[in-house]
């Protein structure tokens, strides 16, 4: 007999969105310690009270922490069991023997695999193999297997009954070990080569590309045969989505990247920590209009060195992240640590990171995703001048690297100065992860709020220059009061539809992770094709003795129409180009007969990772079942 669960309301642990009505109508003080209570409420707690606030039920529980419940321990041994390569992660493949133990069909499995699989990264880690766990038990008494079902179970606190798995006797344990090595066996034997899925490249270093063009002493750092400083570090097993696109990176594209002095004109190259990072969200917008407060409503505290006030107060770049110790951390230290995602930093100099620090806090979101708080956007000349380094670029770095970027205005500072406006046209490109929040908007009345709400939106319309509307949240985000019905009673409604809204989008960062990867790293390759065919186009245009400094003068004189002639060439989208007056500014800078000639080898390379690598990758951690 099949039971039908639902959501319980009312009791303190709903939807997601409760968490920004619960933040908004209690009068919350400075949280100490953040506990976690099951997979669907954080426990905020210190000397005065204690206050249940919901998380969005999606949401996975910390990577290194699961519920201990009485299956705990059976749990980790079948981990141990299903885990054929003892890595710390059950692929597909893995999944696919082990679950089909438990006699559910495999459109249950598949149900089940998307749930636990929420990072869509290709893989069950040890808390998403848990949950799935607790989802076949779920299943096998009869519940169809769905979110609502799911949370309503760990909200009665029984726990799960012990899955039933074919092969394994009442306490976990393989009743036949032979068969169970079996079974690992053939899961090991299933198990894809990391670069089974990438096609055979021609390059696969930097040295080598140009020793094909015959002109290896013109590339820099030039290296003798036996130095292999160039060539790829032998992919481990490719396990998840993440392992993949390191592989097709380090070894097709990140040679030319370094032969035609890619980072100098698009980003610095990536590094094992830029895949690896977490999740992040920048807050950006001008002084005083809620972006600290907006992040203490976010953790339900305050991070450490964070201060609030009407003055400009947030003066430097600060990347809010999990740690179990209340610490600020210099960003000189940030900078040089390899399994952070800042390295890349350390080129905009000493200037920026003295003014660039993190702050670590045992905030529940943290575990998920990161948070960067910015120094307030201010006007008139006096401000760029004192800065001490390029505020724009910065932005721009932090802006390629984060999953969702958060523009904050309120309803008494609409303008946008001209720093700003260069600012949010850096965004350009990144406008899928652009939101626009309209803080502060209890403070004025019905009318106002519509004449400012419009204001707003032909402000955002003269910058962003485009017939597609950004999405504009308008709501009160402050966890010390609540929304104000003084000048608007009956805006409350509102508010409160818009904050659940964008708190689900913010809560769906983690599950979108893997796929914004991709996505990055699909643009990052178009703009390296179109990258090299530029420089091949002009470089073919060089003559090879006499006459090379006037012809790169003519060359760049006429870049437009080498811009022109490339696009109609390859068909590419005029979009997809750089400004041609800043590629010719850095350009400048470079001999352009330094650069190996293109060949079509080196296009076919980029292609091949666009058109079969890549969708390679995708479908070979697809749902297994």
């Amino acid at each position: 007999m099949e039971h039908t669960l639902s959501m319980p309301r009312g009791d303190g642990q709903g939807s997601m969105g409760q968490l920004g009505q619960m933040g908004l109508n209690q009068n919350m003080s400075m949280a100490r310690n953040f506990q976690a209570d099951g997979d669907n409420a954080m426990v905020v707690r210190n000397s005065n009270m204690a206050i249940n606030r919901p998380v969005n039920p999606n949401l996975s529980m910390a990577r290194d922490t699961v519920p201990q419940t009485q299956n705990t321990m059976i749990y980790d041994r079948w981990f141990q069991l299903a885990d054929s390569d003892h890595d710390g992660r059950v692929t597909g493949k893995d999944a696919v023997a082990f679950f089909e133990r438990s006699g559910l069909s495999r459109e249950v499995l598949a149900k089940i695999w998307d749930m636990a699989n929420q990072s869509r990264q290709g893989f069950l880690d040890r808390v998403s193999f848990h949950k799935a766990l607790d989802l076949v038990s779920m299943a096998q008494q009869g519940y169809e297997v769905t979110i609502e079902n799911y949370k309503s179970l760990l909200d009665q606190g029984t726990g799960f009954p012990m899955p039933e798995l074919s092969g394994f006797d009442e306490e976990g344990l393989p009743e036949a070990m032979t068969a169970m090595q079996i079974g690992q066996a053939q899961a090991r034997g299933s198990t894809t080569n990391s670069t089974a899925f990438i096609t055979p490249g021609e390059y696969t270093s930097a040295d080598q590309v140009g020793q094909k063009a015959g002109i290896a002493g013109a590339l820099p750092f030039n290296r003798k045969p036996k130095d292999n400083y160039r060539k790829p570090i032998p992919a481990k097993v490719c396990t998840s989505v993440i392992d993949g696109l390191k592989a097709i990176y380090f070894q097709k594209v990140k040679p030319l990247e370094e032969a035609f002095k890619f980072p100098y004109f698009f980003s610095p190259l990536l590094l094992d920590s830029d895949f690896d990072a977490k999740p992040s969200v920048l807050l950006l917008g001008q002084y005083s209009t809620g972006k600290t407060t907006f992040i203490k409503y976010l953790l339900g505290r305050d991070y450490p060195g964070s201060h609030i006030g009407p003055e400009p107060t947030t003066d430097r770049f600060v990347v809010v992240y999990h740690g179990l110790e209340e610490r600020r951390v210099p960003g000189n230290t940030l900078a040089v640590q390899p399994e952070l995602p800042y390295q890349g930093l350390h080129n905009f100099g000493s200037g920026f990171l003295t003014r660039f620090e993190g702050a670590q806090c045992p905030a529940r979101l943290l575990e998920e995703i990161c948070l960067v708080d910015t120094p307030g956007v201010l006007s008139g000349e006096k401000q760029r001048i004192e800065r001490n380094y390029n505020f724009v670029d910065v932005c721009t770095w932090f802006a390629t690297r984060c999953d969702l970027i958060f523009l904050l205005f309120d309803p008494y500072k609409l303008d946008i100065s001209d720093e700003f406006k260069q600012v949010i046209t850096s965004l350009r490109g990144h406008d899928d992860k652009v939101r626009i929040i309209l803080n502060k908007a209890d403070q004025v009345d019905q009318q106002q709020l519509m004449r400012v709400y419009g204001a707003l939106m032909w402000s955002l319309g003269k910058v962003f220059r485009s017939p597609e509307v950004c999405k504009v949240y308008v709501g009160s985000f402050n966890s010390d009061a609540p929304i104000s019905e003084d000048k608007n009673p009956y805006g409350k409604a509102l508010f409160e539809a818009e904050q659940k809204e964008l708190l689900s989008a913010l809560y769906e960062i983690p599950q979108r992770s893997a796929d914004r990867k991709i996505n990055e790293f699909v643009k990052r390759v178009r703009a390296c094709k179109i990258h090299i065919l530029l420089l091949g186009q002009l470089r073919k245009n060089m003559p090879s003795m006499f006459g090379a400094k006037g012809a790169q003068k003519k060359l760049l004189d006429e870049l437009p129409t080498h811009f022109a002639q490339v696009q109609r060439e390859y068909h590419l989208p005029v979009g997809d180009f750089p400004d041609v007056n800043k590629f010719k500014e850095i350009l400048g800078a470079f001999d352009l007969n330094a650069f190996p000639k293109l060949t079509k080898a080196m296009i076919k390379q980029l292609d091949d990772v666009l058109t079969i690598d890549i969708p390679n990758l995708v479908k070979l951690f697809e749902n297994p079942f």
